[in-house]
């Protein structure tokens, strides 16, 4: 990632290393350590099990860390998040219109990056195929988000529909990850389609893990509703809708109605969903995704497999 950036200067590229966490507002360098996400360390875990060098991964890596960043950035302007994380967003900072143009370097340096694939041998028809994916997976995530957006303005969401967006807003990248380290590994066109249903299923899994995380909290006390308060279609409530008494449903409608969502709304929303077991039943879902595609593989390695296990572990927690 920072040789993406070594040569590159000026505002806008400070304004991306603030947001990647490596400096703080003043352009000074952060002691925290960067977050490490899913679909960067699937692009390299994918190569791996397949018997490559993940070496030569590693642009595949950075480039879909630079796309996920890309949609952090548009995502925390158009949520109106003001502080996402450990430090206030870019649009809080400096303004959304130069947000919107710091997302829009994220994506450009996404795709000049995975083209560094030829740099580390990967011949050329590969590197194609590899930013054909990465521009397959942009446009459908970007499918995803426009449908996660019309959903807030829906009351009754289908579990279907839901799956169908969450297939599309983090299944995507998470599938050219997979998909882009077969490719690197030498994969044939079976056993890359198959790492692209993993990354698929793993990237699903991943967002219905956050989904419960937002509603819950990473310590089940219910302290980040931040998606809540913006009436998001998360699977636990999609679920709720779709099997709770009609008592419940008009409870959660009652809700739903208003035109502004407040923190106590929020907690009696969560509590309704505790008590008609969403939760649990959100991360079966979670869990039935990552099996179905581990047991679907092929031609990898014992060591490879107990790899893949623990990333898709690693899914079903939501990427922590």
């Amino acid at each position: 990632m920072k040789v993406v950036f070594e040569s590159r200067h000026g505002f806008l590229y400070d304004v991306l290393r603030y947001h990647l966490g490596w400096v703080d507002e003043q352009g000074q360098p952060r002691s925290a350590p960067a977050p490490l996400n899913l679909q960067p360390a699937l692009a390299l875990a994918s190569c791996d099990a397949l018997g490559g060098d993940f070496h030569r991964a590693l642009p595949s890596a950075a480039s879909v860390e630079l796309i996920y960043n890309f949609t952090l950035v548009h995502g925390d302007v158009q949520a109106r998040r003001a502080e996402p994380g450990d430090r206030p967003s870019i649009w809080w900072v400096w303004g959304p219109a130069q947000a919107i143009n710091a997302g829009d370097g994220l994506h450009s340096l996404g795709r000049t990056t995975i083209m560094r694939l030829a740099e580390n041998g990967v011949p050329a028809d590969r590197v194609l195929e590899a930013v054909k994916s990465l521009d397959q997976a942009c446009l459908t995530l970007c499918e995803g988000q426009y449908m996660d957006l019309e959903f807030q303005d829906q009351m009754m969401v289908t579990t279907a529909s839901y799956m169908d967006m969450i297939g599309r807003k983090a299944g995507a990248l998470a599938s050219c990850a997979a998909s882009s380290g077969a490719l690197t590994a030498g994969a044939g066109e079976d056993v890359c389609r198959q790492f692209a249903q993993l990354g698929k299923n793993l990237g699903m899994a991943w967002q219905i893990a956050r989904d419960i995380d937002d509603l819950w909290g990473e310590h089940g006390d219910g302290m980040t509703p931040s998606n809540v308060l913006n009436k998001k279609k998360s699977l636990p409530l999609v679920h709720t809708l779709e099997n709770a008494s009609v008592s419940v449903k008009r409870e959660l409608g009652s809700i739903y109605m208003k035109r502004v969502l407040e923190a106590p709304d929020v907690a009696k929303m969560v509590e309704i969903l505790g008590d008609t077991g969403a939760r649990q039943a959100s991360q079966a879902k979670a869990q039935e995704l990552v099996d179905q595609a581990l047991d679907d593989l092929t031609g990898v390695s014992t060591k490879g497999m107990e790899n893949l296990t623990i990333m898709g572990r690693w899914a079903v927690e939501g990427g922590r």
